[in-house]
């Protein structure tokens, strides 16, 4: 799928810009119920959000998902394996390394800091895996395929990553 490590880059870059934005606004609307106030508080906390969810894709989670992948994934298997394979251990990884975020930002390291955290890995779980595997990985790979045509050949794929 990416030929080189600036295409991987910049798909990482609109995986990661849309995720962050749907569940910043997901998150605002669980804490403060729906109003016009959630895009813009979205907004507001993106930036700072943005830049710690691509440190730990980068240097983290992305890495820890390429090594559970390459203990699962076979030479042969399908590109449509890899892709769901990825986005699913990443969209896991990324869970538990945002709720984190979320909730040190909100409440800090109070006495309940832990129970939080473990209600919003949960709530941010199960909207953020769907979301990832049925609406956002398959528009950004559509959207990436029309900027930065698909290789065929896997392997070169896998050395690309």
């Amino acid at each position: 799928m990416f030929k080189n490590k600036k295409e991987h880059f910049i798909f990482i870059l609109m995986i990661c810009t849309t995720m962050v934005f749907i569940m910043s606004c997901y998150n605002i609307a669980i804490s403060e119920g729906f109003s016009l106030n959630i895009f813009k508080h979205a907004i507001m906390g993106f930036p700072l959000a943005f830049v710690y969810a691509l440190i730990g894709d980068i240097f983290i989670v992305g890495k820890i998902v390429k090594f559970i992948s390459s203990k699962i994934l076979k030479p042969n298997d399908s590109m449509a394996k890899v892709g769901i394979c990825m986005s699913f251990f990443t969209g896991c990884g990324m869970v538990i390394w945002m709720s984190l975020f979320g909730v040190v930002t909100n409440i800090g390291l109070s006495s309940n800091f832990i129970y939080a955290y473990i209600i919003a890995m949960f709530t941010n779980f199960i909207f953020a895996i769907p979301l990832n595997l049925l609406v956002v990985s398959p528009l950004m790979r559509f959207l990436f395929f029309k900027l930065f045509p698909p290789i065929t050949h896997i392997d070169t794929q896998r050395k690309a990553i």
